[in-house]
């Protein structure tokens, strides 16, 4: 305890830091009270039907990365999601399109306009999902909810929504450039935490109403979401080192052999992307049945518990596990670097064998590495099974475990960074902490 208040002071005593922590710290307060701002025209204490559309589900877990706003016919109803849908599909192109690859190689400057196509095609989304939105309010809402209607209200409310995104991307950007942290996952991150003691707290009424072993159950849940937790860290941490050779070591005028070091591989290259991305294509249909989940395929693919959803999302994660692996780790240009700088791995030839090598190691690793991610996102399937709220089974895996985990490690590695290079200890007393992308 003693060490863990040193540990802020420390933190404190930093002056960069403190600033950042602190307009961090406003800028998500500014989004959370902006996500209580119901939409102008509707009666808020009408919002039952909505609130419970967007309890279970996919409504629900958009609901939850918005903070409640899509419960709440907020002004940022639509949270973050259009954005991420926009940057997921910039970053396909970028792998299929000559165009988008040359700018991934030039630099800040190329950074700078694949970002702002990531904004028109966000705004292109949006044009999509604000009316549906408005459309889905108009059939869970009593006629009475509405103050004022018509076509021009509908066109009014939908440049609301499409606002209030942009300002919540304005916000990320701000953070990320200012604050601590990726702006953008910390929102979605904050969002998920304030559903969690909601969620909690239902789980917990729902067990103790029980005679019949109700508490000794909820004990038992929280053990499980607790291990589930760790299990998670150890995913996003987890790495296998590749030894490298180094055929010279020249210092000052002596020459040493031998020098051996390590190529750490990590296990989960991918991070959290590969369920984002899968969870963006389950809800395209969604989206084109303007919300509606009774019928057709936005029926099938919004069943939680249902197996043609789990078994198509499990496959959509194993996928794009690979995919998004080969895309961020190259064992070419690692290969490269590595002759480059006299160093071999022993027993394999510099070069092009020594790609295939790293290559073939990465495609074993991310084997289980996959498996493993399409189980943890399809694990509130499984807690729903056995009688969790639905709330709270999401909380058990997918996309919000791997966001919590992800996101808390890189800002925890961040701020350590911070705190090592003032000369003071870091967050772990037993070694360095490592985040998603650190290797």
């Amino acid at each position: 305890m003693k060490r863990f208040f040193q540990t802020i002071q420390n933190i404190f005593k930093i002056e960069e830091l403190r600033k950042r922590i602190v307009y961090t710290i406003l800028l998500l307060l500014v989004y959370r009270l902006g996500s209580f701002v119901v939409l102008p025209g509707i009666d808020p204490t009408q919002l039952a039907n909505l609130e419970n559309q967007a309890s279970g589900g996919l409504l629900g877990l958009l609901n939850m990365f918005s903070g409640g706003a899509f419960g709440n016919a907020s002004i940022f109803a639509l949270g973050v999601m259009p954005y991420i849908s926009a940057s997921i599909v910039i970053q396909l192109l970028g792998v299929m399109v000559p165009y988008f690859q040359k700018l991934q190689r030039e630099g800040e400057s190329g950074r700078r306009k694949m970002n702002q196509w990531t904004r028109y095609l966000t705004i292109a989304i949006l044009l999509l999902q604000g009316p549906a939105y408005v459309t889905n309010l108009h059939a869970q809402l009593p006629a009475s909810a509405f103050l004022v209607q018509g076509f021009w209200y509908n066109i009014f409310a939908t440049l609301i929504l499409m606002a209030g995104t942009m300002f919540v991307m304005w916000l990320g950007e701000r953070i990320t450039d200012r604050g601590l942290g990726n702006g953008i996952s910390l929102i979605i991150m904050v969002g998920i935490i304030a559903r969690l003691p909601f969620a909690i707290f239902a789980e917990g009424a729902s067990r103790f109403s029980q005679t019949n072993g109700g508490p000794l159950m909820f004990i038992i849940e929280l053990v499980i979401l607790v291990l589930i937790f760790m299990l998670t860290i150890a995913l996003v941490q987890g790495q296998r080192k590749v030894p490298v050779q180094y055929a010279k070591r020249i210092i000052g005028n002596k020459q040493y052999g031998g020098v051996r070091q390590y190529i750490p591989l990590k296990i989960n290259a991918a991070g959290v992307m590969p369920i984002i991305f899968a969870q963006a294509l389950m809800m395209f249909p969604m989206l084109l049945s303007r919300f509606d989940t009774t019928t057709g395929l936005a029926a099938t693919l919004s069943d939680y518990t249902g197996f043609w959803y789990n078994f198509i999302f499990g496959l959509l994660v194993v996928a794009f596990t690979y995919f998004y692996t080969a895309v961020t780790v190259n064992p070419t240009m690692m290969a490269e670097e590595m002759k480059k700088n006299g160093g071999f791995i022993p027993g394999v030839k510099p070069g092009k064998k020594t790609a295939e090598y790293l290559g073939a190691i990465m495609d074993r690793i991310t084997l289980p590495g996959s498996i493993f991610l399409a189980l943890v996102a399809i694990l509130p399937a499984f807690a729903m099974m056995f009688g969790v709220n639905n709330q709270f089974a999401q909380f058990y895996g997918g996309t919000s475990l791997l966001i919590l985990v992800g996101v808390v490690l890189d800002t925890l590695q961040q701020i350590e960074s911070y705190l090592l290079m003032r000369h003071y200890d870091g967050l772990m007393k037993t070694g360095r902490l490592k985040g998603r992308s650190g290797m």
